[in-house]
């Protein structure tokens, strides 16, 4: 925010003037007070910060579409400018001279021991009115692959450093970007349990890189163009970065950008309102049921316990013996062609030892399309039978099996009808209940 010279105060009576402050601070609330007031001193077709979002990073833990779903809430053709590694004192200052010269407000990530070694270059970022987050303490590029306590002590350090650079640790904000974007959970339930938000990008610039300042400016511009809105990753070390800066903010202006200053939610300054939708580059549509779907909570297990293993029951017997299934002919006959018998159970393990080794081969029937009729049109409920078993009867043979297509309906064969699950009343007085369910 600009504050009003001392050449332009005036005095008011006291509505008047309380009617003023009210309009300032709505002013301000919405990110206009930098135009309201003095504009840009010495630069009056600057391209400014066009307003300040506040987000609360406990409601958005993780933000930047390189990595993650969801990004800042930015209208189309609005840019958020950030800058990593700083500070360096020969290439931070021009840094913020351009910025300055432009009223352009940015956020900067800083190494906890480049604010040890220059912790003036720190200060200047607060006096300049941008925002201030951290990037570890010593910036490693292996950061997902490091020990739980290492992760924390470099993300703890890096805040305390800059917050001794600063001499206040509430003018550091609660943002935080890891370095080389080597992200990881660790991190960031570390981080969120701190109630700082992780920082990633919606486009890079690739400064880093050996290239021109030419190609920093091109790859910086054609991203943003591409995206539309987001968050765009410099380094205000790098002197390619100082170089490009100036043509990139110039081209913005020319292109309709406008520049957006974030700052953390306080005491005081309550997030800007906004809706869910604000938060994603390409929202889902709101008629794609998938999007209102809730994600799948991570389930913390107390107990591995396991349940047991199925084994042979009573439910399995027959006169003490393994029940013969009720197939086909051609499948229930084994290799030497007779029928294959039922044996008498196996009291040890493997238990599969006691069935006939024919039945490793048998194939289960494709099931009668009847199956699948809907109950309104045919009785289907099994009264006390078990479904698709033919038990040896114990007064005498059991004639061969009667396939179900050709079986008599139970009007015509006379009787009380037997139901088979899945399949149209059938009379097959052969078939008779099993003994468990007899009891």
């Amino acid at each position: 925010m600009f504050p009003i010279p001392k050449a332009v105060s005036f005095a008011l009576p006291g509505h008047r003037a309380a009617a003023l402050g009210i309009w300032l601070g709505l002013l301000a609330s919405t990110g206009l007070a930098a135009h309201a007031a003095t504009g840009c001193p010495g630069n009056p077709n600057a391209l400014g910060t066009s307003r300040t979002l506040v987000v609360d990073p406990t409601e958005h833990p993780l933000i930047g579409t390189m990595q993650y779903r969801q990004t800042l809430p930015l209208k189309d053709h609005e840019v958020v400018l950030t800058f990593d590694d700083g500070p360096l004192p020969a290439n931070s200052n021009r840094v913020l001279q351009t910025l300055a010269s432009e009223c352009v407000k940015a956020t900067f990530f800083i190494i906890g021991r480049m604010a040890r070694q220059f912790p003036e270059g720190v200060r200047k970022l607060r006096a300049a009115g941008h925002s201030i987050g951290t990037h570890s303490e010593n910036h490693p590029l292996h950061f997902n692959k490091m020990s739980p306590e290492r992760i924390r002590q470099e993300i703890d350090d890096g805040i305390r450093h800059t917050a001794e650079a600063l001499g206040d640790p509430s003018a550091v904000a609660p943002f935080f970007r890891v370095p080389g974007l080597r992200r990881g959970e660790v991190m960031e339930d570390y981080l969120a349990s701190k109630g700082i938000q992780s920082w990633s990008a919606d486009f890079p610039a690739d400064d880093w890189l050996h290239i021109t300042p030419d190609q920093v400016y091109s790859r910086a511009i054609a991203r943003i163009e591409a995206k539309g809105r987001g968050i765009l990753l410099l380094h205000d070390i790098q002197p390619r970065t100082v170089a490009a800066l100036p043509r990139i903010l110039q081209t913005l202006k020319e292109r309709g950008y406008r520049i957006v200053h974030v700052v953390p939610a306080a005491p005081g300054r309550p997030a800007t309102p906004t809706e869910p939708r604000e938060w994603y580059i390409h929202p889902p549509a709101a008629s794609v049921a998938m999007a209102h779907w809730p994600r799948v909570p991570k389930f913390l297990f107390v107990s591995t316990a396991t349940l047991p293993g199925p084994a042979l029951s009573d439910s399995d017997l027959y006169g003490g013996r393994l029940r013969d299934l009720d197939l086909p002919a051609a499948i229930r006959r084994a290799d030497d062609g007779h029928a294959a018998a039922t044996g008498p159970l196996q009291s040890t393990a493997p238990f599969h030892a006691a069935l006939n080794t024919a039945n490793n081969l048998l194939a289960l029937p494709v099931p009668s399309q009847s199956i699948f009729a809907r109950p309104e049109r045919a009785a289907a409920a099994s009264h006390g039978l078990s479904p698709a078993v033919r038990l040896a009867s114990p007064h005498g043979p059991v004639p061969a099996a009667t396939p179900l297509s050709r079986a008599p309906r139970a009007a015509e064969a006379g009787g009380e009808p037997r139901h088979t699950f899945g399949t149209r009343p059938t009379a097959l007085p052969d078939v008779i209940p099993s003994t468990i369910l007899q009891r």
